[in-house]
């Protein structure tokens, strides 16, 4: 689910396909205003010098932006505002899908924003020749632009979770209130492709949150940790899925005791041993955790990322780092048969990047209480793979789109038809109004994803790999796996 900031594999061998080492923060701008403490560089961009850019200043309450958009869609506006004022947040991982939407729609509300990220994202997909189907711009571009657009500074902090000493010296300097922590390998089939990513996916997810759990410790114990947890640590129980914990009473006797994992890769196992490390640091040191637990997040645009082009976010469609619905719409598009694995009954929960970025912020407006882990399932509808698919091919009909529908050998270890009822009331209760899928809303990605169709490889959308067959052998870049 959130994509971001990475480990050198401290505890199982070296980072795969990259160089080991860290990077200091920087926005690498020569005009920029710096400072220098601890070995960390934090930099600010300057206010632009023209009237457009001045004219959104912090002196009024709320301003409207208006900026360029996707050509497919009309010209956006975002109101600015100050209701978060005077919190500081940290988004690791704030390069990456949900991240950034994240870090902007936080921005936008007047809280004091940071970004810590490695931009190992992009290397991974420099690793395995993928590419995100929407041009994204640098992390170093698309805040400049957020500065020139808005008038609000988002720091970076550029460097490896994994690495304390680096996170110390940027955690002192920033202070933050709140930690959103998306900055982990995000991606089940990466952690399946053999076992140098395996144990990656491991060692940099557990001992990263492990770090960010000390820096809390150690140095701001009052920070409140908003951690992306995965709907996929529950896996497919035959019985409802609640929200976090469950009610036993086994014997003549009754506890509440955290809801059993099944997690499903490699990937999924890591969360889970996540949330058993935050139940643990919450209880023993005092300290305040909320686990968001997503299902599969669907979208492209949130009112900020739709500014401009160079906000706008990433979108993948490969076979590793796709998810369900995205995939399917750009497979649509570009005129590829959309690929339902196996009998296409895996009904999973999912919702809308709009809403994504509204939890984390409901989450941060109401945090979790001292010494306890509160656990929200972050989604807002179930769908099957079946239904999705069907819905898919309905509105790529309206567009004059040839929308075929085929059945591909499921690379995966999992039930095909299966119970599936997860409870998802306490984000609502806490405000959220979901963005429901519909129609429009598919139309509307049908058509950013037709729009950027000339930049999909279609040899990355089949499987590249396949669970059954993941082994010590490395898997390399266009090699194909069978089950």
């Amino acid at each position: 689910m959130g994509a971001s900031v990475k480990s050198n594999m401290r505890a199982g061998g070296r980072r795969p396909g990259l160089a080991k080492g860290r990077i200091s923060a920087a926005l690498s701008s020569p005009a920029s205003a710096s400072s220098v403490r601890g070995g960390v560089t934090r930099r600010r961009t300057p206010v632009p010098k023209n009237p457009t850019a001045l004219k959104f200043g912090l002196t009024r309450a709320e301003r409207t932006v208006e900026a360029k958009a996707l050509s497919t869609e009309e010209k956006p506006g975002v109101t600015l505002d100050n209701s978060g004022k005077g919190k500081r947040v940290l988004v690791v991982g704030g390069d990456g899908y949900c991240g950034w939407a994240s870090a902007l729609h936080l921005s936008a509300r007047g809280y004091e924003v940071a970004i810590m990220d490695s931009l190992v994202r992009r290397g991974w997909d420099q690793q395995l020749g993928y590419d995100s189907l929407t041009p994204i711009s640098s992390i170093h571009k698309r805040v400049a632009k957020w500065k020139e657009l808005t008038g609000r500074d988002i720091t970076l902090y550029l460097g490896d979770i994994c690495d304390f000493e680096f996170l110390a010296e940027a955690w002192k300097q920033f202070e933050p209130e709140h930690v959103v922590h998306f900055g982990e390998q995000r991606s089940a089939p990466y952690s399946m492709l053999d076992r140098e990513r395996a144990v990656y996916t491991q060692v940099n997810n557990v001992s990263g949150t492990i770090n960010i759990l000390y820096a809390m410790k150690e140095f701001t114990p009052d920070c409140h940790m908003v951690k992306l947890g995965t709907m996929g640590e529950y896996g497919t129980p035959n019985i409802d899925i609640e929200e976090g914990y469950l009610d036993i009473t086994h014997n003549g006797r009754s506890d509440t005791l955290p809801y059993p994992k099944q997690g499903n890769s490699f990937y999924h196992l890591s969360k889970i041993h996540d949330s058993t490390n935050m139940i643990f640091c919450a209880k023993t040191w005092g300290l305040k955790v909320t686990d968001l637990n997503q299902g599969v997040v669907y979208g492209v645009k949130t009112d900020e990322t739709a500014l401009d082009e160079t906000l706008i976010n990433r979108l993948d469609y490969d076979s590793v780092f796709g998810t369900a619905l995205n995939r399917f719409v750009i497979q649509a598009a570009v005129g590829h048969p959309i690929t339902v694995y196996g009998k296409g009954g895996q009904t999973r929960g999912f919702l809308d990047i709009r809403d994504t970025v509204r939890c984390i912020q409901l989450a941060i407006d109401n945090p979790a209480e001292s010494g306890k882990m509160r656990v929200m399932n972050q989604f807002t509808e179930q769908f099957s793979v079946n239904e999705l698919a069907s819905l898919v091919q309905k509105v790529g009909n309206t567009l004059d789109l040839d929308v075929q529908i085929t059945s591909v050998p499921n690379p995966r270890i999992e039930a095909e038809e299966h119970y599936y009822n997860a409870k998802n009331s306490k984000l609502k209760d806490l405000g959220l109004a979901p963005h429901l899928l519909g129609d429009a809303l598919l139309d509307s990605l049908l058509k950013v994803a037709v729009e950027y169709k000339d930049r999909c490889d279609h040899e990355l959308i089949l499987p590249a790999n396949a669970w059954g067959s993941s082994g010590v052998s490395r898997h390399f870049v266009g090699e194909k796996a069978n089950k």
